[in-house]
């Protein structure tokens, strides 16, 4: 069963009832203050806790930090704290959630 929030209160529907969508924005709310790494199309990387994002797939981050593109594939360099970050989803190559944050996730992590 799953509970929706809706503005006249909480419902409980059936899994198999939502739409993808509905299945799709849970998944997306199970992801909010997670841990992410997005990389964009300058090659930097940013990490931080997933907010929020919209229609445009812009993403913010919480607590960002930025890591730069390295010449040398071992090294990452010292992070530059951005702390909260707007990133355009035209400019989002990937996405990446970190493992630990996916443990506390339902229907995310391993099954035990």
């Amino acid at each position: 069963m799953a509970t929706m929030i809706e503005e006249n209160g909480p419902s409980t529907i059936e899994p198999s009832l939502l739409s993808p969508s509905s299945r799709a924005r849970q998944k997306l709310e199970g992801l909010l203050n997670k841990n992410m790494r997005i990389r964009m199309t300058d090659g930097r990387t940013l990490v931080g806790l997933f907010l929020c994002t919209d229609r445009d797939c812009n993403v913010i981050l919480g607590s960002a930090q930025e890591f730069l593109k390295s010449t040398d594939t071992f090294s990452q360099g010292e992070p530059r704290v951005l702390g909260l970050a707007m990133i355009p989803g035209h400019h989002v190559v990937s996405i990446e959630v970190e493992a630990d944050s996916l443990e506390d996730a339902h229907g995310f992590g391993p099954s035990h």
